[in-house]
């Protein structure tokens, strides 16, 4: 059975509540055909955001992880295809971290494309009826931080990871994990070796 670990980010900017957050939550322990729902919460705070992410990969040696954002304004959901190695946070994190057009990881990549299957992802939901498209930037703060940090640290492995936002419905989580249960994946990670999926 195959392992998926799915993360969400503690609240941010001031709110209550992280609706993507609370959609992992429930999900936690969950089996599905062919696959078992591991979660973990992401504090929005720089570097330690992606410590949390590689310590739960290290712990649960999932077969794939899924990110996953909320962002104010995007009406769709929104897999993303591109990491950048850069930190410009247009707000403080909460930490108090507001870095300004620095790397993510000093002499690292410029960036790193998911190994997620996004466009089979945007087709099986658009399919059910739902809103997706793919996206070709995660910003600059601290969902494009994840997302480029994670990617980093799998390189050398064969572990399927990608950043998806404003997915907050546990129905389109369960669809996706049975999509990604099913996916044989080839995986090609570093921007130079990219192949569209």
């Amino acid at each position: 059975m195959k392992k998926i670990l799915i993360t969400g980010f503690e609240p941010f900017g001031g709110a209550a509540i992280n609706p993507a957050l609370e959609a992992v939550k429930k999900l936690e322990g969950v089996k599905l055909e062919g696959g078992e729902i591991v979660t973990c919460e992401v504090p929005v705070t720089r570097y330690e955001a992606i410590k949390a992410v590689t310590a739960a990969i290290e712990l649960h040696k999932p077969s794939y992880v899924i990110t996953v954002g909320q962002a104010a304004g995007r009406a769709s959901i929104t897999p993303e295809r591109v990491a950048i190695n850069v930190d410009d946070f247009r707000i403080p994190d909460n930490g108090g971290n507001q870095p300004i057009d620095e790397p993510i990881v000093e002499d690292g990549p410029d960036a790193y494309f998911t190994t997620l299957p996004i466009k089979a992802i945007t087709k099986a939901l658009q399919d059910s009826g739902i809103p997706c498209q793919v996206s070709n930037t995660a910003g600059t703060f601290v969902c494009n931080h994840v997302f480029y940090g994670v990617q980093h640290f799998l390189r050398e492995t064969d572990i399927g990871h990608g950043f998806i936002i404003s997915l907050c419905c546990q129905s389109k989580l369960r669809l996706l994990i049975r999509l990604l249960c099913h996916w044989k994946p080839s995986l090609k990670v570093c921007v130079s070796q990219h192949k569209q999926r």
